[in-house]
């Protein structure tokens, strides 16, 4: 059995101060000819962003929340993996493996791990607690990037099914939303020895082809997602077909970096188009800068090229739980999912928040996956 050990975060300052001499030199595009968000992340914006990265933002901090929380590494399929363990204080905690998406990463997950795993500390029951596995995605954070192709949403899943084994647990639930929901729903589908249900936060489902009966709530729910398709989804098209040509950038520019990731907080979450109202420039620039300093904008982008067409409903038995926001990129009816997840145990649409639920709505969203896999506590005890 490959071993599992702890990680360390300790990035160089040489690289932090090669961020900041980047971004103190960079070559600024004209400002849009616009005054909304129509051609992208307004230049006013993303130079205010891009000068408090340089000027005020500490790395050191999140850095250091992050050692603290419990952070390894172990090989699956041949590739380093990293994760966050934290068991709960709670002997009878229910095993929770989340995944992420793009443009997130484990950071996401911060403001629920307390919740979660120590819910008597936070006004909770202790009937509610997990056990969390929070699993950096290959290529994203300080897992490692691959080096072959065939990395899809189906090997991730394998992979995470062997990470849980390794880890003792014989029974446990999943959780995830973007990228997080695909490996997610992929689990479900592969049904592992041990998996007794999944929650998504992204639910993927879509009307028939033939659909006769389209209410008009049907209809606004596809209006919602096709302004998507036809507004908001040129990144998915450049990265599921020239992640390479889009890397060199990236990779060599902080403020284009930055911009790319600073429009999804922008376009996906509920804040009234003002990505500052729901995060803190130190929140937005700590996940910007974990892309950054790990180089991971063309690895992660990689995903899209591997699994970026087969980003779609399957039909999977496994007991599932849906929560739906009102801000995320695809709404669909109970009435689509239920053609694909056959099995639906939890079903509720909020009145707020978006595509980073628990960035965004921490407490909604602790307690949607409280709510889902209460029933399964007793077999998983």
């Amino acid at each position: 059995m490959a071993r599992i050990e702890p990680f360390t975060i300790d990035i160089p300052q040489a690289e932090i101060d090669d961020l900041k001499c980047r971004l103190a030199r960079t070559r600024w595009p004209e400002r849009e000819t616009v005054d909304d968000w129509s051609q992208g992340a307004p230049l006013a914006k993303v130079k205010a962003l891009c000068a408090y990265w340089r000027d005020h933002y500490d790395w050191r901090r999140i850095e250091a929340r992050l050692n603290a929380l419990g952070q390894y590494r172990t090989e699956l399929d041949g590739l380093p993996i990293h994760f966050m363990h934290i068991r709960s204080p709670e002997p009878d905690a229910l095993p929770l493996l989340m995944t992420h998406g793009w443009p997130g990463s484990v950071i996401e997950f911060l403001k629920v791990i307390g919740p979660l795993t120590d819910p008597v500390a936070h006004g909770g029951k202790a009937s509610n607690a997990f056990h969390l596995v929070l699993p950096s995605l290959p290529g994203y954070g300080f897992s490692g990037k691959p080096t072959d192709t065939g990395w899809t949403v189906q090997r991730i899943a394998r992979a995470w099914a062997l990470l849980m084994e390794r880890l003792g647990y014989e029974r446990y639930v999943a959780q995830g939303g973007d990228w997080g929901a695909a490996v997610t729903t992929a689990l479900g589908a592969s049904a592992p020895k041990g998996l007794a249900a999944i929650h998504l936060n992204m639910v993927v489902a879509f009307p028939g082809r033939s659909e006769s009966d389209c209410t008009d709530e049907d209809k606004a729910r596809q209006d919602h997602y096709l302004r998507y398709r036809k507004k908001e989804m040129g990144y998915y098209i450049q990265q599921m077909t020239r992640p390479q040509t889009l890397g060199y950038g990236l990779a060599d520019s902080p403020s284009g970096q930055a911009a790319w990731i600073y429009e999804k907080f922008h376009a996906w979450t509920d804040a009234g188009r003002e990505p500052e109202t729901m995060f803190s420039l130190d929140e937005m620039l700590d996940n910007i800068s974990l892309y950054w300093l790990t180089g991971t904008a063309t690895s992660s982008s990689r995903l899209y090229w591997e699994s970026g067409r087969d980003f779609k409903s399957v039909e999977i038995e496994i007991p599932t739980g849906c929560s739906l926001f009102p801000k995320d990129i695809i709404r669909p009816s109970r009435r689509w999912a239920e053609r694909s997840f056959r099995n639906i145990v939890h079903w509720n649409e909020l009145d707020r928040g978006g595509h980073f639920a628990a960035f965004e709505q921490p407490d909604l969203f602790a307690e949607e996956v409280r709510a889902c896999f209460r029933q399964f506590r007793r077999a998983c005890g």
